[in-house]
């Protein structure tokens, strides 16, 4: 809300602010594998907010949709690529823009 008043940026809702950076992601992530991950991440996001989004709540968030680190690992090639795609794809969510949620 700072942001809002001090640089006068138009704040955006959750839904808006994945819309407008959906397609950004689809050409950095081309992966199947990974944009799979980021539209299940996406969608906590949506339903639950931004606190989804933190590294803290990255392992839960593998668990849920993989079951096991192991099993993510496997399907990725590595742990540093699911890291990396987790915070990799959040860029795009804030680019020029306030979040409000």
């Amino acid at each position: 809300m700072l942001a809002y008043v001090a640089y006068a940026i138009e704040t955006q809702t959750r839904e808006n602010r994945v819309k407008r950076a959906k397609p950004a992601i689809g050409k950095e992530f081309s992966n199947y594998k990974q944009l799979e991950f980021i539209n299940f991440v996406l969608d906590k996001y949506l339903e639950d907010g931004v606190h989804e989004l933190a590294e803290n709540k990255m392992r839960s968030l593998i668990e849920l949709k993989y079951n096991t680190i192991s099993d993510a690992a496997a399907e990725f090639g590595s742990a540093s690529v699911i890291r990396k795609t987790f915070v990799g794809f959040q860029r795009y969510l804030y680019q020029g823009s306030v979040n409000r949620d």
